[in-house]
């Protein structure tokens, strides 16, 4: 996974640079969405990766079946193709979104809770983190009966476990030493 995010790197560097540049970097995460989409479908992922396909071919295929491609992004899907990239359109989907979420000073916050959380406990810890990492924060949140009780949040690289489960963890952890 992390040999394919290195790989996929400087492509999604370039092409957010080059969607910034235009203004149109919300264009660019729809098409690259709907491109990481079809790459993952079992056909379109074989014929991605067949040698009998001439790489040009398999490029002008994958659009065709993506439909309304603008000529820039067409231009981007060639280029992966000639470089034998296409498989790695998810994971440059991926570091586009992020490239796009930390321009747009936004991060996607994950809370796992023992309970279903209602939507004023929710806002709460909404604000709380969008004035901690000082960002408009996207929350969704899952629960998990597991936890026994308390939460999990997760945001980026960031991890709070809040949570019983955790507690008992570090409390069996510390008793083994």
């Amino acid at each position: 996974m992390a040999e394919l995010r290195t790989l996929a790197r400087p492509y999604a560097k370039a092409a957010f640079a080059v969607a910034d540049e235009a203004g149109e970097l919300q264009q660019w995460a729809t098409q690259l969405n709907l491109l990481s989409s079809l790459a993952q479908q079992n056909k379109i992922a074989a014929m991605i990766s067949s040698p009998a396909i001439a790489s040009a071919q398999q490029a002008t295929q994958l659009a065709e079946v993506a439909g309304d491609l603008s000529s820039v992004v067409s231009n981007f899907l060639q280029v992966l193709a000639e470089h034998k990239r296409l498989a790695l359109l998810p994971s440059v989907a991926n570091l586009f979104a992020d490239y796009k979420a930390e321009r747009e000073r936004r991060i996607g916050v994950s809370i796992t809770s023992a309970f279903e959380v209602n939507s004023e406990t929710s806002d709460r810890l909404s604000d709380a983190l969008k004035n901690k990492l000082e960002r408009d924060v996207d929350v969704e949140v899952s629960v998990d009966k597991d936890l026994i009780g308390g939460v999990i949040v997760r945001a980026g690289d960031i991890v709070i476990d809040a949570s019983i489960r955790g507690r008992l963890a570090k409390l069996a952890e510390a008793m083994a030493v």
